[in-house]
């Protein structure tokens, strides 16, 4: 430690040294002038005490003198004398003006000590001031650097962003091509396959008419020979009637002709039903319920049930998804089931004799399904997920068809709109966005303000629920809102009745509500003893006819309230082990289902 330590102690004490030797000699000069002066001074001073002694001494020689010798010389002593007085005078006042040349210097040399002592204050004020600002400097040059080596990142990013857009418009420019190409061959297989339609129209038209014509020629034959053959008359035949029913398909009013029953039946049967089935057939129109055996596997898309059923028993419980379930709905037609899950599937089911049976499964998300909706022919279906996008798939052969990218944040609903060819999505972004199918573009971007938690829509204004418990109005055409509305907690569901002039909700206050589109105003709530809202995404419904009110609580419990009376009605508490995410009822009434936070959906009816 001390070997150590010596060097850098005679470092500093010489430093100190230097230092007090290099203030010395800039002090000194200011003093150099002074201390010359005063030198002078003690020097003349020095020698007036000199020749002061020395005329003492004369003096005291000279009186011995002229004590021995008093009568000699006496003239000269005097002349003496007076010299001597003269010089003591002269020597005397130059006594006096040194002394006040002293004084006076004495003051400067105080002055100038004072103005010495003021400048060391300033000294080392300014030294002082010089280690901040080196300091300053220091911290300044280490920013510099920083923001140097910030801005080099910056730019290798610029520049690797900018090479991928270069190489992404040229991809665009190529895919556009091909779209201009892929376009221009599909007017052109659209216009061949319209021409080859009309001709096969027109085709079988002609078929159609040549064989009405042969019915026809056939039918008048049969009527003919059937009118040559006797007919012996029975008493408990309806003469009248078979005569009026030959008079009509015939075209004959005579009422005495006698006609044999084989003949009627042929009359009776319609000759033109096979040539109207081809025709619809042709041009693709549906066909009654009752004039197709095989009418139980279309799909009749009404507005309103027929009959709801309340739900009072599980006809089917199963495993829905590898993992939570959060999202289900019913097709227009009640035939299909749709579930979505945190597996990043949808999966439909088809509902036959009180089971669910797996149709298939959609796939091509990225992340967990959040929302899902049929379009209003139940053939297409939408799905939001948590990977920022939403995606839209055709029915009956699984594809994706649509991907919607642009949010920012997890898309946590979306919906068609009426006309089928736009959707609206609502994400964790605090954005509403509005889609046109046709160009797979964004229309328009709405900020509202908070997280949208769940969308509904009608033909012209789209309502959402939102994280800091308000629903917004939004008019489509303007992009602005129209009103809103605060609940008491955040909006976790929204749904519409039948005929779009209530609008349901359920809020993490554990309250579910119907508002009254006419009036905007809360018309009903609805609680129960333990029912609790499970999650921010907890979907509430409607039942078809508008009448009951279905939602799911956090401890597993499906509830189901009466809307005209606002008295519960059911509570089904025995099939889920987790809280319900949503319930959907079939647009048929016949069918509620609920899916819960493990993987198990529940399928219920009062069966």
């Amino acid at each position: 430690m001390s070997g150590a330590g010596g060097p850098a102690e005679r470092s500093w004490k010489r430093h100190v040294v230097e230092q007090l030797k290099q203030r010395d000699r800039v002090q000194r000069q200011a003093f150099e002038e002074i201390i010359h002066q005063y030198n002078r001074l003690l020097e003349k001073s020095d020698l007036q005490a000199v020749l002061s002694e020395r005329l003492q001494t004369d003096k005291f020689d000279h009186q011995n003198r002229h004590d021995l010798s008093p009568g000699v010389d006496a003239g000269r002593a005097d002349a003496l004398l007076q010299e001597m007085a003269q010089i003591r005078i002269r020597h005397q006042e130059e006594l006096t003006e040194l002394h006040k040349k002293r004084g006076e210097l004495a003051q400067n040399v105080i002055e100038l000590n004072n103005q010495m002592q003021q400048k060391d204050k300033e000294i080392q004020s300014n030294e002082s001031k010089m280690l901040q600002y080196q300091q300053r400097i220091s911290e300044l040059e280490a920013e510099c650097r920083e923001l140097c080596s910030s801005l080099q990142e910056l730019e290798q990013a610029n520049q690797t962003l900018k090479d991928e857009y270069d190489a992404l418009q040229i991809t665009f420019s190529a895919l556009e091509e091909k779209l201009r190409r892929t376009t221009e061959d599909n007017q052109e297989l659209v216009s061949r396959w319209m021409a080859e339609k009309a001709q096969e129209a027109n085709r079988l038209n002609a078929e159609n008419e040549k064989d009405s014509r042969r019915r026809q020629a056939k039918l008048q034959k049969d009527l003919a020979e059937a009118a040559k053959e006797p007919l012996p008359l029975d008493p408990d035949d309806d003469i009248e009637v078979l005569q009026e029913d030959t008079a009509e398909a015939t075209g004959e009013t005579s009422p005495g002709r006698a006609i044999s029953r084989t003949p009627s039946r042929r009359i009776s049967q319609p000759p033109q039903a096979g040539i109207l089935d081809s025709i619809s057939n042709i041009f693709g129109r549906r066909r009654s319920v009752n004039s197709s055996p095989d009418s139980t596997e279309v799909e009749t898309h009404t507005g309103v049930c027929a009959e709801v059923r309340l739900p009072s028993t599980a006809l089917h419980t199963f495993d829905a998804h590898d993992g939570e379930v959060n999202a289900v709905c019913f097709s227009p037609g009640s035939r299909l089931l749709a579930t979505g899950g945190m597996d990043r599937r949808v999966k439909l089911w088809e509902v036959v004799s009180g089971r669910c049976q797996l149709k298939g499964a959609l796939t091509g998300s990225n992340a967990g399904i959040t929302s899902i909706e049929f379009d209003s022919a139940g053939s297409y279906l939408l799905a939001a997920s948590t990977d920022f996008a939403s995606r839209i798939w055709t029915v009956d052969d699984f594809r994706l068809r649509h991907t919607l990218t642009g949010h920012s944040g997890k898309v946590l609903s979306a919906r068609f709109l009426l006309d089928n060819a736009r959707i609206v999505s609502g994400s964790y972004d605090r954005t509403l966005k509005l889609w046109d199918l046709r160009s797979k573009v964004c229309m328009k971007t709405v900020f509202a303000g908070s997280s949208c938690n769940d969308i509904v829509c009608t033909e012209q204004c789209v309502m959402s629920g939102h994280f800091d418990k308000k629903v917004r109005f939004w008019d489509i055409r303007s992009e602005c809102i129209v009103q809103e509305l605060e609940l008491q907690g955040r909006v976790t569901s929204l749904d519409l009745n039948h005929d779009r002039t209530e609008l349901l909700t359920c809020s993490r206050d554990d309250l579910v509500k119907i508002i009254d589109l006419r009036s905007n105003a809360v018309r009903q709530s609805f609680s129960a003893q333990g029912f609790k809202c499970g999650a921010d995404w907890t979907r509430v419904t409607f039942s078809p006819d508008g009448c009951y009110v279905a939602a799911g609580s956090a401890d597993g419990t499906l509830f189901v309230w009466n809307v005209l009376t606002g008295k519960l009605d059911r509570t089904l508490d025995k099939n889920h082990s987790s809280a319900i995410n949503a319930v959907s009822w079939s647009p048929s009434g016949a069918y509620v289902v609920s899916v819960e936070k493990g993987s198990k959906a529940v399928l219920w009816s009062d069966i």
